[in-house]
């Protein structure tokens, strides 16, 4: 049901009117009807999976840009990826939309900051317009200046500005073994590597003398030869079985190494390729991907390279030293300036023009997308922003509201799926989803001004955004003292310098820092870097002491848990296991012979050979990404139809796929093994997702959450250190404190529990913090405080410290 307003209107807010919707009902929406404000700053909350990305993004976005393709010629909407029409009888008063959501592009080293921005673009044009060239040489156009072009890319390293080789030592990692005894690490196992000792043996080389008494003549042509010789081998004869002599074609290990790098499509092979090469600057260009001819170019007495590789905001201060006059320099330098300074504003100066996108946190991404359209100039569109603070620390936040409402001050609407307090209490209007997840959401429990949420108690939110004295607030509690400490010395990587860290264990630690502080270098590179070597008995990355006391190590990342429709959580957790003995143990399935594999659709017995088990079809399309599309001989379902016939309890196992675990743990309440991986779901606040919900429809706080429950549920000996990135990604308040109880119960089972985090209700409630900058970038990478919550918030230095001294209060 919709809640009336409590004070005003809805044209009080929006001078433009409403967007009015009747019965929308896609994914978990109950048939619902709500009007929501234009020219305003509308926020969407509730708890995850409780609907309100299902009305916002599937319901809203998915209307207005159905339309748009609609008003496209018919002859290019053939080749645009057709989406369905969105589960609603009506959307009347809705404006074209643009959506800025959290997710990542597929990563590449080639995607940067610059072409994210388009900031690449306008120093390109500006080196070829008004550079310095050397004298008697052609103006460049703005391509060559591009190492993602092949008119500019460096020919020897193809504009990657890296080369990957490999050396004696990456090859032959002992030299005291013979070739015999495997000192050819690089070689592959079984008898493609038996195949090439031999061949070696024929050509009249010593395969059982140690390597390093092999002439270094015969080292070079056996690791580095481009010949590949037919010899006739003779093998050794086995007792069992007789080998008749063959041709044998030699192939060095480089190329053997280079070959299945590049080609390879394992997985497996690839990344054991990967470890017998070596990543080195390209000598050609030293590291700058672009051609002699584009490098000779300058700018202020710069060249491209190294101006990208600026700061933004160091860029911005060069360049405003040339915005002066009227001539393709002063222009060109002045429209620059402008777009760097919305960057910079963003909290973003820290930023280099040429930082690749995949080493950016998704709130990074987000902003840098935020920036591109507040200076496209766009007026009278909605935007549909997805969490938009993910990821971003306190201070960081503030700058974002001012960008919000300066899209809504230039004439826009902003439709924004949020779970920040300090964001909801900014909204002009707030829409309300609930009251719980998946079956039990789907219900706008309130839409008007944020004042009369306080009115709506079954409303999940109200308690957090209007907290009473016992209400949202973080529970006091004496912070545990650690049982130990792991010390770093002497760090440097990235924006750290030379830094010292004391980590206790056997508590909570949360790292804190503006972004580009330098938290998951520190939290994902180094810590869990050096405590992985020592637990591989690996050479230690940095000087530690104190590693003995940690027995294994759990890293909790964001990283999807698959990246196909075939992963989903039930085959992650093994879940799927238990729930396919299920099924094959029935009668039905015993009559026909039905195995267990027959109910995994990965197997050609039992699964749909349209679709290939996957429930989608891959569509491609030309000139745009491709896309998945439901299998029209399956509907989804995955299975053939003798398969589906199987019943267990009256549904089939395509039917169980399709439950949320909530559901499946009802379902499933006497089957031990799959519950226990049920109830870890759900303790970790995972009711509402769907047991075969594809992996592409996972948000990264879902993924992370999913590895915890797989990790939870096995039993484990020995102190564990566990390393989370965000944990509160994506998660309401209410979600928030059921993951907290769990994190806190795994320290109160003798671990320890790491995580960088930026919403200060965790943080307050940690045993210990860390905290990190005090800026972004250069202005980073140092240790401003450590100490209790309370000792943090005290440290003048800290730009953490006054969001967590006013949470703390």
């Amino acid at each position: 049901m919709t809640s009336p307003a409590p004070s005003g209107s809805v044209a009080s807010i929006g001078s433009a009117g409403s967007v009015r919707v009747r019965g929308a009902r896609e994914h978990n929406l109950k048939g619902v009807d709500v009007d929501i404000p234009r020219d305003a700053l509308v926020v969407f909350t509730g708890v995850s999976g409780s609907g309100k990305s299902s009305l916002a993004f599937g319901t809203l976005y998915a209307e207005a840009q159905r339309r748009y393709f609609e008003s496209v010629a018919p002859y290019a909407r053939r080749l645009i990826h057709q989406i369905g029409a969105p589960k609603v009888e009506e959307i009347t008063g809705l404006p074209p939309a643009v959506a800025l959501e959290q997710r990542r592009s597929a990563p590449t080293s080639r995607s940067s900051v610059g072409t994210v921005t388009t900031l690449s673009n306008s120093l390109r044009m500006l080196f070829s317009r008004a550079g310095d060239y050397p004298e008697g040489a052609e103006r460049l156009d703005s391509d060559a200046f591009s190492p993602n072009t092949a008119a500019g890319a460096c020919p020897a390293c193809h504009g990657l500005g890296r080369v990957h080789e490999v050396t004696e030592e990456s090859l032959v990692p002992d030299p005291a073994l013979s070739i015999r005894d495997g000192a050819i690490s690089a070689w592959p196992g079984a008898w493609q590597g038996k195949n090439l000792r031999d061949i070696l043996a024929a050509l009249g080389h010593d395969v059982d003398r140690p390597w390093r008494e092999l002439p270094q003549a015969d080292r070079d042509w056996i690791l580095f030869t481009d010949e590949q010789p037919v010899v006739t081998v003779h093998p050794v004869r086995d007792a069992e079985r007789i080998q008749r002599p063959y041709q044998g074609t030699y192939m060095s290990a480089r190329r053997y190494v280079l070959h299945t790098y590049a080609d390879s499509k394992s997985t497996a092979l690839r990344a054991r390729a990967e470890r017998h090469l070596v990543h080195r600057p390209c000598a050609e260009c030293g590291g700058r991907r672009l051609r002699p001819e584009a490098l000779a170019v300058t700018f202020a007495g710069h060249d491209i390279a190294r101006l990208a590789a600026l700061p933004l905001s160091a860029l911005a201060d060069l360049l405003r030293k040339e915005t002066g006059g009227a001539g393709a320099a002063a222009t060109l330098s002045r429209d620059l300036v402008a777009r760097i300074e919305v960057l910079t504003e963003l909290g973003l100066g820290y930023l280099g023009i040429d930082r690749p996108t995949p080493t950016l946190s998704a709130g990074e991404l987000q902003r840098l997308r935020l920036a591109t359209q507040l200076r496209s100039g766009l007026f009278g569109v909605v935007y549909v922003l997805d969490e938009p603070s993910a990821g971003l620390h306190p201070a960081d936040g503030e700058a974002l509201l001012t960008v919000l409402d300066r899209l809504k001050g230039a004439g826009n609407s902003l439709f924004v799926v949020e779970h920040h307090m300090d964001v909801v209490r900014r909204a002009d209007w707030i829409v309300d989803v609930g009251p719980q997840a998946g079956e039990h959401g789907g219900q706008v429990l309130y839409s008007g001004p944020p004042a009369g949420l306080a009115d709506v108690p079954e409303s999940a939110t109200r308690r957090f955004l209007f907290p009473g004295p016992a209400e949202g607030r973080t529970p006091s509690r004496t912070p545990r003292e650690p049982s130990g400490v792991l010390r770093l010395r002497g760090v440097t990587r990235h924006n750290l310098r030379d830094v010292d860290v004391d980590v206790p264990l056997g508590v909570f630690t949360a790292v804190t820092g503006v972004s580009g502080s330098g938290k998951s270098t520190l939290v994902g590179d180094v810590l869990a870097g050096t405590v992985a070597a020592h637990l591989e008995q690996e050479e230690l990355p940095f000087a530690a002491e104190g590693l003995e006391a940690v027995h294994r190590l759990v890293r909790v990342d964001q990283k999807p848990i698959g990246r196909t429709p075939r992963s989903n959580l039930a085959t992650y957790t093994g879940l799927f296991d238990a729930v396919r003995k299920v099924f094959a143990a029935t009668d039905e399935a015993r009559s026909r012979g039905y195995t267990v594999g027959r109910f995994s659709f990965n197997v050609q017995a039992g699964r749909c050979e349209v679709c290939q088990g996957e429930g989608f079809v891959a569509v491609e399309l030309l000139f745009l990404p491709g896309a998945y599309a439901p299998c029209t001989a399956c509907e989804g379902a995955r299975y053939n139809p003798e398969t589906l016939e199987v019943a267990y309890r009256g549904r089939n196992i395509a039917d169980v796929l399709a439950m949320t675990v909530d559901a499946a743990a009802e379902f499933l309440a006497d089957v031990p093994a799959a519950l226990r991986s049920l109830r870890t779901l759900q303790d970790v606040g995972l009711g509402y997702l769907r047991l075969g919900q594809p992996a592409t429809e996972l948000s990264g706080g879902e993924a992370q959450r999913i590895k915890l429950a797989a990790e939870l549920q096995r039993a484990h000996r020995g102190h564990t250190l566990y390393v989370l990135d965000e944990p509160t990604t994506g998660l309401h308040p209410a979600d928030t404190e059921v993951l907290l109880r769990q994190l806190h119960g795994l320290v109160d089972a003798g671990n320890s529990v790491v995580v960088v985090e930026h919403d200060m209700s965790v943080v307050a409630g940690a045993d210990r913090v860390v905290d990190l900058g005090p800026g972004g970038g250069t202005e980073g990478g140092r240790v401003v405080a450590t100490g209790t919550p309370a000792q943090v918030a005290a440290v003048a230095g800290s730009v953490t410290a006054g969001y967590l001294a006013r949470c703390l209060k």
